[in-house]
């Protein structure tokens, strides 16, 4: 019985040990409880605040750009240096070529006439930044005291340098663009239109569109840029944009600024047209050459057909480039210049490493510099004869100032420029 009474006193125990392990378990649970029903308040809460962003960043776009400090903008220009400063049309822009955060980049300075007061200058970095679009050119800052906007830099220039150079033997001029390339680039440009037009609340003008006002990168993509900020927009600012970018078509067809010849060409005879197309583009497929042309002239004379508008004329631009892509893709007229496109021997376009970084040229004495690229002579001694330390390509100090002949270079770049020379006797 004492052994019994042992026993059951020590069950007790351990029961009321259970049951106390019991109670705190409940007690536990009904805290994980509260804690979820917190998570799941605060769940909800965080889906109808993101719901909300989201739905304020439909209605009024973030702006996604960065003002950078006028001793960044002096740094990456170099002091906003000659050898930096882009030219078009051989004559000097008011856009420098610079480097920020390891980023190539462009950077336009805005004078006194082109914005008179800081309000006009920030409501058109607004305006700006408001632009985006794969074929409209992208704002990636501003600097608010030196009243410039950093643009991102397109590396193969405008078209009206590569369309209209002085001289047939002209570098850019032989960098040529194939019949395809420049489909792409008036399909492009339209689609870029097309979204300018298309804008809300209100449609928005380019006003002064050419050439001169398309850049291409690297792929030759065309980017659209310099859209002014519109005042007002009404149809016949529209219209202006349609025979614009008519006038444009004619002059990718040609190479030459005067629309009237594919005019006459396709009012005389079908086959007259391949007189006039340019011929730095190749053989141009005739169906397709007609049909640019059709559609160039169509605009030109917009006020005959009053419903004409970019909606309609990328519809008919996307059948254009889809039947080009169709002919490349079969193996048909893939020529350029008389050439096979991928046949790199004989392209006059340079390899990039031909081009000195400073002035964007072939060189004609390369010279290695402490940073390991090779440089114009001229252009690289100017560049540290002013008292400049770091390099022209990573913005790293340089560990000195020894320059080195690359002969292999300056052999490959000769040999190159010899067999470009035979092949267009």
């Amino acid at each position: 019985m004492q052994l019994s009474s042992v026993a059951r006193s020590r069950a007790e125990v351990q029961l009321e040990k259970v049951l106390k392990q019991r109670m705190d378990t409940v007690k536990e649970i009904e805290e994980f409880r509260g804690q979820r029903d917190v998570l799941r308040r605060r769940i909800t809460f965080c889906r109808e605040k993101d719901a909300i962003g989201n739905a304020s960043m439909l209605i009024e776009p973030r702006l996604e750009y960065k003002e950078f400090s006028a001793a960044e903008i002096r740094t990456a220009t170099d002091g906003f240096s000659n050898l930096m400063r882009l030219k078009s049309g051989g004559d000097w822009t008011d856009v420098y070529k610079a480097k920020l955060h390891h980023t190539s980049v462009a950077i336009k300075l805005y004078s006194s006439a082109d914005v008179d007061s800081e309000d006009t200058f920030l409501a058109k970095v607004k305006f700006l930044s408001l632009m985006r679009h794969p074929h409209m050119l992208s704002m990636i800052g501003y600097c608010s005291e030196l009243r410039c906007i950093v643009f991102e830099y397109m590396h193969n220039g405008c078209l009206r340098d590569i369309l209209f150079s002085g001289t047939r033997g002209s570098k850019r001029r032989n960098y040529g663009l194939n019949w395809q390339a420049r489909i792409c680039i008036v399909a492009n440009v339209c689609t870029g239109l097309c979204f300018l037009h298309r804008a809300k609340p209100r449609p928005v003008a380019h006003g002064n569109l050419n050439p001169s006002k398309i850049l291409l990168d690297r792929n030759n993509m065309a980017k659209i840029y310099d859209v002014r900020i519109p005042l007002s927009c009404d149809k016949s600012d529209l219209r202006s944009d349609i025979r614009a970018y008519g006038n444009l078509v004619l002059q990718i067809l040609t190479g030459r600024n005067w629309a009237r010849l594919v005019e006459e060409a396709i009012m005389m005879d079908q086959s007259k047209l391949i007189e006039v197309l340019d011929p730095m583009a190749g053989e141009w497929p005739l169906d397709i050459a007609l049909e640019l042309g059709r559609i160039g002239i169509k605009c030109l004379s917009i006020h005959e057909d009053k419903e004409l508008n970019m909606t309609n004329l990328a519809r008919e631009m996307e059948k254009v480039k889809k039947l080009a892509d169709e002919i490349v893709a079969n193996g048909e007229c893939v020529v350029a210049n008389g050439r096979n496109l991928d046949d790199h021997e004989d392209s006059t376009e340079f390899p990039n490493f031909f081009l000195c970084p400073i002035l964007q040229e072939v060189m004609k004495n390369p010279h290695v510099a402490a940073d390991g690229f090779s440089y114009e002579l001229e252009a690289i001694e100017e560049w540290l004869k002013n008292g400049r330390d770091t390099s022209p390509m990573t913005n790293l100090r340089l560990k000195g100032n020894l320059l080195t002949p690359n002969h292999s270079l300056r052999a490959l770049i000769q040999d190159s420029q010899k067999r470009q020379s035979t092949s267009t006797r």
